[in-house]
């Protein structure tokens, strides 16, 4: 493999962030296996420097920088068997989450598989990576979420502390190096750097938010990701102490990817995590 270290100040790449018009931009997605997708909004690429994430992954803290790098070993022999997923790695992460941010509950609610190869989407109706600086849920869409999944008890859980956090790996069986995450420290994030865009599915409306380019966003990654290492990170925290609420993030071109590396194969898989504490 060739070397890619990284430039003394860290990975010099372009992240694709969007303006704020002042009309709100809707992201749809439809059609056959509900793939096909209509984004509006006025994009705005920004050169940025990511550092190594590894570097510091013994200080990253899931309340203070909205995420962290762990090692998890998994028992999934196919991530694109559903029903493996199901009994398998739902559960790990119900674990991990658990362990990782202290919840007494966990949902899982959704996941998505994503791939940087066109023909491989095509096949096995996965997604593509998402190239463009987003967060995806927001003040209005978190608690709607548990709305929307658990109704009969939602208006007694959105009254106690919740978070919506996902965990995302990478699937393939060699180390990861096109279109790796980049994800943002929480607190380097500002209020009005947020763009609540509308999202739009053939069964219901949500909301996420597209993001504003701020110069004090401060941008990690981990570099050749393998399949026993995750990142877990928080979109969404209802409570509102100072804690890490949101959390930036997209995937990106690596100019330091060799031209013959294998395509990005990932997953991401959502949950709501519940806490024994009031807002």
């Amino acid at each position: 493999m060739p070397d890619t270290a990284l430039p003394a100040n860290g990975l010099e790449a372009v992240l694709r962030y969007n303006l704020n018009t002042g009309v709100k931009p809707v992201n749809e997605t439809f059609g056959p296996a509900n793939m096909t997708r209509r984004v509006s909004g006025k994009g705005d690429e920004r050169p940025v420097v990511l550092h190594d994430g590894r570097a510091i992954r013994s200080d990253l803290d899931l309340e203070v920088q909205g995420f962290e790098f762990v090692d998890q070993n998994t028992k999934v022999k196919s991530f694109l068997d559903p029903e493996e997923l199901k009994t398998v790695y739902y559960q790990e992460c119900v674990d991990l989450i658990k362990k990782v941010s202290g919840a007494v509950r966990v949902h899982v609610f959704d996941h998505t598989l994503r791939s940087g190869d066109e023909g491989e989407r095509t096949e096995k109706f996965l997604r593509e990576p998402v190239l463009s600086v987003h967060n995806d849920y927001t003040e209005w869409s978190g608690p709607q979420r548990v709305r929307d999944l658990l109704p009969n008890e939602a208006e007694a859980l959105i009254k106690r502390r919740f978070a919506i956090i996902q965990v995302w790996r990478s699937v393939s069986d060699k180390p990861l190096l096109a279109d790796p995450l980049a994800i943002a420290d929480a607190r380097s994030l500002d209020m009005k750097d947020l763009i609540p865009a509308e999202r739009r599915y053939p069964d219901r409306v949500g909301e996420t938010y597209q993001i504003a380019y701020n110069p004090a966003h401060e941008w990690y990654y981990f570099p050749k990701m393998l399949k026993n290492e995750a990142i877990v990170f928080k979109v969404y925290e209802s409570k509102k102490d100072g804690r890490a609420r949101f959390t930036a993030h997209t995937a990106f071109v690596d100019p330091t990817t060799p031209a013959d590396a294998p395509p990005r194969q990932s997953i991401e898989v959502r949950t709501i995590a519940f806490f024994d504490e009031d807002n």
